[in-house]
Protein backbone atom coordinates (compact mmCIF):
# COMPACT_ATOMS: atom_id res chain seq x y z
CA UNK A 1 0.00 0.00 0.00
CA UNK A 2 2.59 2.40 0.71
CA UNK A 3 4.09 2.33 -3.00
CA UNK A 4 1.08 3.42 -4.48
CA UNK A 5 0.04 6.23 -1.64
CA UNK A 6 3.80 7.29 -2.47
CA UNK A 7 2.55 7.61 -6.23
CA UNK A 8 -0.14 9.42 -5.14
CA UNK A 9 1.05 11.85 -3.00
CA UNK A 10 4.13 12.69 -5.37
CA UNK A 11 1.69 13.64 -7.98
CA UNK A 12 0.27 16.42 -5.97
CA UNK A 13 3.04 17.55 -4.01
CA UNK A 14 2.58 16.27 -0.82
CA UNK A 15 5.64 14.69 -0.40
CA UNK A 16 8.25 15.52 2.45
CA UNK A 17 5.61 16.43 4.46
CA UNK A 18 4.20 15.68 7.61
CA UNK A 19 0.61 15.65 5.74
CA UNK A 20 1.64 12.64 3.62
CA UNK A 21 2.18 10.56 6.50
CA UNK A 22 -0.62 11.93 9.09
CA UNK A 23 -3.80 11.36 5.81
CA UNK A 24 -3.22 8.18 4.91
CA UNK A 25 -3.40 6.93 8.75
CA UNK A 26 -6.99 9.07 9.15
CA UNK A 27 -8.87 6.03 8.92
CA UNK A 28 -8.34 2.41 9.28
CA UNK A 29 -10.68 -0.10 7.91
CA UNK A 30 -9.86 -2.40 10.92
CA UNK A 31 -11.06 0.74 13.25
CA UNK A 32 -14.24 1.09 11.17
CA UNK A 33 -15.23 -2.65 11.20
CA UNK A 34 -14.52 -3.30 15.31
CA UNK A 35 -16.75 -0.68 16.00
CA UNK A 36 -19.62 -1.49 13.89
CA UNK A 37 -19.15 -4.76 15.84
CA UNK A 38 -19.22 -3.86 18.95
CA UNK A 39 -21.77 -1.35 18.69
CA UNK A 40 -24.31 -4.13 17.24
CA UNK A 41 -23.03 -6.26 20.43
CA UNK A 42 -22.69 -3.38 23.14
CA UNK A 43 -25.44 -0.65 22.49
CA UNK A 44 -28.93 -2.36 23.19
CA UNK A 45 -31.93 -1.03 20.80
CA UNK A 46 -33.84 -0.24 23.92
CA UNK A 47 -31.84 2.22 25.47
CA UNK A 48 -31.26 4.17 22.35
CA UNK A 49 -35.52 3.60 21.91
CA UNK A 50 -35.94 4.78 25.45
CA UNK A 51 -33.41 8.17 24.74
CA UNK A 52 -35.68 8.46 21.30
CA UNK A 53 -38.71 8.31 23.60
CA UNK A 54 -37.36 10.81 26.11
CA UNK A 55 -37.28 13.39 23.71
CA UNK A 56 -32.83 12.90 22.32
CA UNK A 57 -32.46 13.18 18.85
CA UNK A 58 -30.46 11.20 17.30
CA UNK A 59 -27.17 13.41 17.96
CA UNK A 60 -27.97 13.41 21.53
CA UNK A 61 -28.35 9.87 22.05
CA UNK A 62 -25.71 9.07 19.89
CA UNK A 63 -23.37 11.34 21.98
CA UNK A 64 -24.39 11.44 25.02
CA UNK A 65 -25.62 7.56 25.49
CA UNK A 66 -24.02 5.69 22.50
CA UNK A 67 -20.70 7.46 22.48
CA UNK A 68 -19.78 6.60 26.38
CA UNK A 69 -21.46 3.11 26.06
CA UNK A 70 -18.45 2.42 23.02
CA UNK A 71 -15.42 3.84 24.92
CA UNK A 72 -13.77 1.09 25.06
CA UNK A 73 -14.15 -0.13 22.15
CA UNK A 74 -12.99 3.40 20.63
CA UNK A 75 -10.03 3.19 23.00
CA UNK A 76 -9.30 -0.22 21.72
CA UNK A 77 -9.01 1.21 17.99
CA UNK A 78 -7.03 4.73 19.15
CA UNK A 79 -4.21 2.37 20.48
CA UNK A 80 -4.46 -0.26 17.70
CA UNK A 81 -3.88 3.07 15.15
CA UNK A 82 -1.61 4.64 17.53
CA UNK A 83 0.78 1.89 17.77
CA UNK A 84 0.69 1.28 13.48
CA UNK A 85 1.56 4.94 13.02
CA UNK A 86 4.35 5.26 15.70
CA UNK A 87 5.56 2.01 15.14
CA UNK A 88 5.53 2.61 10.82
CA UNK A 89 8.55 2.14 8.92
CA UNK A 90 8.06 2.10 5.52
CA UNK A 91 5.29 4.84 4.66
CA UNK A 92 7.97 7.74 6.39
CA UNK A 93 11.11 6.11 4.47
CA UNK A 94 9.33 6.25 1.38
CA UNK A 95 7.73 9.73 2.36
CA UNK A 96 10.49 11.49 3.91
CA UNK A 97 13.41 12.83 1.94
CA UNK A 98 14.42 15.36 5.02
CA UNK A 99 16.01 13.63 7.55
CA UNK A 100 14.60 16.43 9.98
CA UNK A 101 11.37 14.92 9.23
CA UNK A 102 12.11 11.30 10.19
CA UNK A 103 10.48 9.62 13.07
CA UNK A 104 11.89 7.66 15.82
CA UNK A 105 11.96 4.38 13.93
CA UNK A 106 13.96 6.02 11.00
CA UNK A 107 16.49 7.59 13.06
CA UNK A 108 16.91 4.74 15.29
CA UNK A 109 17.64 2.79 12.25
CA UNK A 110 20.41 5.58 10.73
CA UNK A 111 22.04 5.46 13.88
CA UNK A 112 22.65 1.83 14.10
CA UNK A 113 23.67 2.04 10.26
CA UNK A 114 26.39 4.44 11.79
CA UNK A 115 27.52 2.25 14.56
CA UNK A 116 30.36 0.77 12.23
CA UNK A 117 31.84 4.49 12.06
CA UNK A 118 31.20 5.38 15.98
CA UNK A 119 31.23 2.85 18.39
CA UNK A 120 29.42 5.06 20.97
CA UNK A 121 26.00 5.25 18.93
CA UNK A 122 25.22 1.71 19.41
CA UNK A 123 24.48 2.49 23.13
CA UNK A 124 22.36 5.31 21.99
CA UNK A 125 20.41 3.21 19.66
CA UNK A 126 19.69 1.08 22.58
CA UNK A 127 18.47 3.59 24.84
CA UNK A 128 16.66 5.24 21.93
CA UNK A 129 15.21 2.22 21.45
CA UNK A 130 13.90 2.29 25.25
CA UNK A 131 12.91 6.33 25.19
CA UNK A 132 10.85 5.56 22.29
CA UNK A 133 8.65 2.60 23.53
CA UNK A 134 7.66 4.96 26.96
CA UNK A 135 5.04 6.50 24.87
CA UNK A 136 3.38 3.70 24.62
CA UNK A 137 3.72 2.21 27.85
CA UNK A 138 2.63 5.43 28.76
CA UNK A 139 -0.54 5.11 26.70
CA UNK A 140 -1.42 1.77 27.41
CA UNK A 141 -1.27 2.50 31.34
CA UNK A 142 -3.33 5.38 30.96
CA UNK A 143 -6.00 3.76 28.82
CA UNK A 144 -6.29 0.57 30.33
CA UNK A 145 -9.03 2.03 32.74
CA UNK A 146 -11.47 1.80 30.04
CA UNK A 147 -11.02 -1.69 29.17
CA UNK A 148 -11.14 -2.75 32.71
CA UNK A 149 -14.79 -0.52 32.87
CA UNK A 150 -16.33 -2.94 29.28
CA UNK A 151 -15.08 -5.51 30.78
CA UNK A 152 -17.14 -5.01 34.13
CA UNK A 153 -19.99 -3.74 31.98
CA UNK A 154 -20.15 -7.00 30.07
CA UNK A 155 -20.01 -8.67 33.26
CA UNK A 156 -23.29 -7.73 33.82
CA UNK A 157 -26.50 -9.86 32.83
CA UNK A 158 -29.67 -8.78 32.41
Amino acid sequence: MALPIFLLFAQVGLTNSVLAVVLPNIVNPFGVYLARVYADAAIPDEIVEAARLDGAGELRAFFSISSRMMTPALVTIFLFQFVGVWNNYLLPLLMFHDRDLFPVTLGLTLWNSQVVYDGSLGVLTIVGSFVSILPLVVLFLALQRYWRSGLILGGVTG
